[in-house]
């Protein structure tokens, strides 16, 4: 067993691996609360989980008694088990909801955009500070989190427009820019009076605005008896952007509430969990968070309630679609630092409520399903990926080579987004290496291009066959850039796709995203080529040759290794290149023959 020494408030954490082919009963790990991690031979995160108990619930998934469709998978694409102790079951929920964002395992699910939601924030200082953030500074007090950032900063403004509280350390007695243009009324302006200040800004995020749209209200009527009728419906929009923001309860729930009723549905790997804010059996307000869903409800659930009630107090009462785990109900109820209750209504009127949250999240998963599959491209990707048993195949790269009689030798690569040809992301590359073969040519085109990535794709894609993959496959693990994409190579014979480290697959329409992304690579390739060649004025015999185009002279070329291949070979040989008919091959023929 590896120690290993933690960070933060985890303090000492201890790490061990262990095979998976070992017996469950040898599993060496601690009956103690904390998070064990599933990692594969390359040592990459794909399943994050919390315990209370790390060994009972690690052995749970070896005996069968969980019923979790990915749990077979799991185990079976998994070669270690590595756990982190922590002091608490809800030490340990915390720091699965880091793991995951930082590691993005495959059976887990996650928030969509894999980021924090913006709250603001009021420091704890002596003369606070108002913060539009991700990551609320330890002892502030927050509201949110906001799902339309645009709202948190507007916010923001009419707060330090009408009342001055800072944004900022102050620089001195002599103020700064905001003092004087009436942004801020901190210590350097009047240190006595900011208290009240606070209190007035803590009042509106609390839910109290009448003391803001009066004073809006009061400058509006000016605005009009004026006849500044632009700036008289100014101070309009802004009462009423207040208004709607505060009246759906949006930043100040957490301080009258007493209930939110959790609703969540879901459609293959997309799910959205809505959280419907009510007081007095009257709905309030709504948050939605879109997610990848793994197949677990309750792991899903529990991931947005951490994420949700991490900077915001939790209500008394907490309506669920499906029970949560000892240690998150645990963790809410510290959150809320009182009375707590999570429960999972099945009639009445606490029932309607949640029922209604989960026709929220319905229809929203379905208006999110067409909006991400709704085109020909994307389904087009994801009958791909299902082919291919791949999670994702929303972002492929795919590299083909050009050259003409040993000069002008350069490669290309271009990026598939969601079924969709990304152009800004093309790439070409004009080999430096002496090398006169495809196979080298491609080779150094992929290690540049893979040394200067910062996002990995779902598929790397090759135009060509098994030596090509096993190629790559090698000059990769030689960099140490194996194991961050899958590899494949696409060979125009029968459109064959050879997989590493799976049976080759003959693509019938559910793979066209491949093949359209192979044929663009390969139009790509030859246009750079062409611009290459009419760049440096060469021109080849072959060109003269009516109907004998770029694609067909790089199949000429490949197959007989050569221009000087070409020139000797008989009608016959011509004949059998790919795309060389018999008049074709007669019309090379006469053409060296003059």
């Amino acid at each position: 067993m590896a120690l290993r020494q933690g960070t933060g408030s985890w303090a000492l954490t201890y790490g061990a691996s262990t095979k998976m082919a070992v017996e469950k009963g040898s599993l060496d790990l601690p009956r103690k609360p904390g998070v064990y991690l599933f990692r594969n031979n390359d040592g990459r995160v794909m399943y994050v989980g919390k315990a209370t108990e790390i060994r009972s619930r690690v052995a749970s998934y070896f005996s069968g008694s969980d019923g979790r469709v990915m749990v077979p998978r799991l185990i079976e694409q998994a070669d270690e088990v590595d756990f982190i102790v922590t002091k608490s079951p809800s030490e340990a929920l915390t720091l699965e909801r880091h793991l995951i964002k930082e590691h993005k395992p495959k059976f887990n699910s996650r928030l969509k955009d894999d980021k924090s939601y913006p709250y603001i924030s009021l420091t704890k200082e002596e003369y606070p500070r108002i913060m539009y953030t991700r990551h609320p500074p330890e002892g502030s007090r927050s509201w949110g989190p906001f799902t339309n950032a645009g709202a948190a900063k507007r916010i923001i403004q009419l707060l330090r427009e009408q009342f001055g509280i800072r944004d900022k350390s102050c620089k001195g007695d002599e103020g700064c820019l905001a003092m004087h243009i009436n942004l801020c009324k901190g210590p350097c302006y009047d240190p006595e009076g900011y208290p009240n200040i606070v209190r007035a800004v803590t009042g509106v995020l609390d839910g109290n605005a009448t003391v803001l749209t009066r004073s809006l209200q009061k400058e509006m009527d000016e605005a009009s008896e004026s006849l500044n009728y632009e700036r008289a419906a100014y101070f309009r929009d802004m009462i009423a952007s207040i208004q709607s923001s505060l009246s759906h309860q949006i930043i100040h729930s957490r301080f009258y509430q007493d209930c939110d009723a959790i609703g969540f549905s879901s459609l293959g790997d997309t799910g959205i969990v809505v959280i419907l804010h009510a007081k007095g059996g009257v709905v309030q307000g709504k948050t939605e968070y879109p997610l990848i869903h793994r197949g677990d409800v309750s792991e899903s659930v529990s991931l947005v309630l951490s994420e949700h009630y991490a900077h915001r107090r939790p209500p008394k009462i907490l309506l669920l679609p499906t029970e949560i785990g000892e240690a998150t109900k645990m963790w809410l109820k510290g959150r809320r630092g009182g009375a707590f209750e999570a429960r999972v209504p099945l009639r009445g009127d606490l029932s309607k409520l949640r029922m209604m949250a989960d026709r929220n999240a319905e229809i929203l998963v379905v208006s999110a399903q067409k909006n991400s599959s709704g085109s020909l491209e994307q389904r087009a990707a994801n009958d791909c990926a299902e082919l291919l048993g791949i999670s994702s195949m929303n972002h492929i790269v795919c590299f083909d080579m050009a050259q003409l009689m040993g000069s002008e030798r350069v490669g290309a690569s271009v990026v598939f987004r969601h079924g969709r040809p990304s152009k800004k992301e093309y790439r070409t590359y004009k080999i430096r290496g002496d090398w006169e073969d495809d196979l080298r040519m491609m080779e150094e085109s992929v290690i540049r291009w893979a040394k200067k990535q910062k996002e990995w794709p779902d598929l790397l894609l090759l135009d060509g066959g098994e030596t090509h993959l096993s190629t790559i496959t090698r000059s990769l693990i030689e960099n140490n850039l194996s194991g961050k994409f899958v590899l494949a190579a696409l060979a125009k014979r029968e459109e064959t796709l050879f997989i590493e480290g799976k049976e080759p697959v003959i693509l019938d329409r559910r793979g066209r995203v491949l093949i359209h992304s192979r044929d663009e690579a390969h139009r790509f390739v030859n246009q750079y080529h062409s611009k290459r060649r009419r760049k440096s004025s060469i021109s080849d015999p072959l060109e003269e040759i009516d109907g004998l185009g770029a694609k067909k002279i790089q199949s000429l070329l490949r197959h007989f290794g050569g221009s000087r291949g070409i020139e000797h070979a008989s009608v016959d040989e011509l004949k059998a290149v790919n795309g060389i008919g018999t008049l074709m091959a007669q019309k090379i023929r006469e053409h060296y023959d003059r």
